[in-house]
């Protein structure tokens, strides 16, 4: 599933090429043809991110909402677009701030729907703390993990606690502190939840600028290779059984909640 950085990196497209004109939205799967009819033709003025949610804001006040889930995605191009290819849920087409044209198409996501301010509020109060929003409080996710018995593997995931991290922020933030992904919430220092935040809002910004999740510090990255071949190293993530390139250990992984998880039992005691 895309992390945050994803979400504010396409938000950032979409305000670059749609916000500020007009944008003919349609649904040419079908399943989203009554909510792009609300705001077919009327001028996006923002397009934002907060956690993993992508929020299109047009000047009658309504939003679209996105949440791209495991398999959704965006394909943008220049116009003319070509007929639609597979199940394009929605399709934005406009000018554009900068005037040139483009136009995008959505698939597969698990969410596409259109909400009222008081259904975007709604959502945005279900979420914690983003470490890409410049509004963000993290002394209310901070307190919530220090009161909370559940493990900080888990409440990193937690996107009531922090909004926009996924599974590759989890283990290499955790593995950059030290930190066992099984030590409850209140058993981690004030010092290593303010360093774990710190280093998130650091660490994202990466993410959005380049598409890619830089984790490994310039002193570490080299040896084996990265999991796939587009992507950075990592310390953990998707290295079960493999070496950590620090102590030497075995990396190794479980399951939390549903989740993979990978960490290093040298560096990150219980």
């Amino acid at each position: 599933m895309p992390e945050g950085h994803t979400l504010h990196r396409l938000a950032r497209q979409h305000r670059e090429r749609f916000v500020g004109g007009v944008v003919r939205v349609s649904s040419p799967q079908g399943r989203f043809a009554e909510g792009a009819a609300l705001v077919d033709g009327q001028v996006l003025v923002r397009s934002e991110a907060y956690g993993k949610h992508l929020l299109h804001h047009y000047e009658s006040g309504l939003a679209v909402h996105v949440h791209l889930g495991l398999y959704g995605n965006f394909h943008d191009s220049e116009l003319p677009m070509g007929a639609p290819v597979g199940q394009v849920r929605m399709r934005m087409i406009g000018a554009g701030g900068a005037g040139v044209g483009f136009g995008t198409d959505l698939r597969g996501p698990s969410a596409c729907e259109v909400l009222t301010p008081p259904e975007v509020e709604a959502l945005t109060g279900r979420l914690g703390a983003d470490p890409l929003r410049r509004d963000a409080d993290p002394d209310r996710a901070l307190c919530r993990i220090a009161r909370s018995r559940r493990p900080i593997g888990a409440l990193l995931m937690d996107q009531s606690v922090i909004a926009g991290v996924g599974n590759v922020y989890r283990a290499e933030v955790l593995f950059r502190h030290g930190v066992s992904p099984y030590r409850e919430g209140a058993a981690v220092s004030a010092e290593q939840r303010q360093a774990i935040w710190a280093d998130l809002v650091e660490l994202m910004p990466v993410g959005v600028m380049t598409g890619r999740m830089h984790v490994v510090r310039p002193e570490h990255d080299h040896g084996e290779p990265s999991y796939a071949p587009d992507r950075p190293r990592t310390y953990v993530y998707r290295r079960s059984g493999a070496a950590c390139r620090i102590c030497g250990a075995t990396v190794a992984h479980a399951v939390m909640e549903g989740r993979n998880l990978f960490w290093c039992p040298g560096c990150q005691p219980d």
